[in-house]
């Protein structure tokens, strides 16, 4: 089936935005707004994380990656703290369940939301007439470090604020070969 929609800023965008807003709303119960570019200064610069305060600080980021028609990789970065919350929040556990479970239910919560997030990301592609299929979920976790694409694969960056948190979308996206 031939693609129906040119892959656009606006459609990445519009796409990206509907599915962080749908997942962080229904799986953990907060409201996402996309930042504006007047908000962040930086809005495509890289690191995605801006700053070099909050590039040090702890960070896990899962990843999911789509192949077919449009082939990529969608990174969520979520700092310690807000990922601790999040994977409190999606499991019902308290802070103190969750240090004695440990950094595996962090790493397994973050990456079922990255994996529903880019889920729902996909579908807007297939609407659009690029079908592919997801990845399995990978975590990184880390600080000062960076993600850098090969030079033939376009870039865009997202910020949102999820609660007073700070989330970052970082697509990486080649059509065809």
């Amino acid at each position: 089936m031939p693609a129906t929609e040119e892959i656009t800023e606006s459609l990445l965008r519009d796409n990206i935005t509907r599915a962080v807003g749908d997942v962080f709303k229904t799986m953990l119960g907060r409201d996402t707004s996309l930042t504006s570019a007047a908000e962040i200064t930086d809005q495509q610069s890289w690191p995605p994380l801006g700053t070099s305060t909050e590039a040090g600080r702890p960070h896990v980021v899962g990843t999911v990656g789509f192949l077919g028609d449009i082939n990529g990789l969608i990174y969520l970065y979520l700092d310690l703290d807000f990922a601790r919350e999040a994977t409190c929040h999606l499991l019902g556990m308290t802070a103190a369940e969750l240090e004695e479970a440990g950094d595996e239910v962090i790493n397994d919560a973050i990456g079922e939301i990255t994996n529903m997030t880019v889920g729902s990301f996909k579908n807007g592609l297939c609407d659009a007439g690029y079908p592919c299929k997801l990845t399995i979920p990978s975590i990184l976790r880390g600080s000062n470090f960076s993600i850098e694409p090969i030079s033939s694969a376009s870039r865009q960056i997202y910020h949102f604020n999820c609660g007073g948190h700070r989330l970052v979308a970082d697509i990486l996206m080649k059509i065809g070969d």
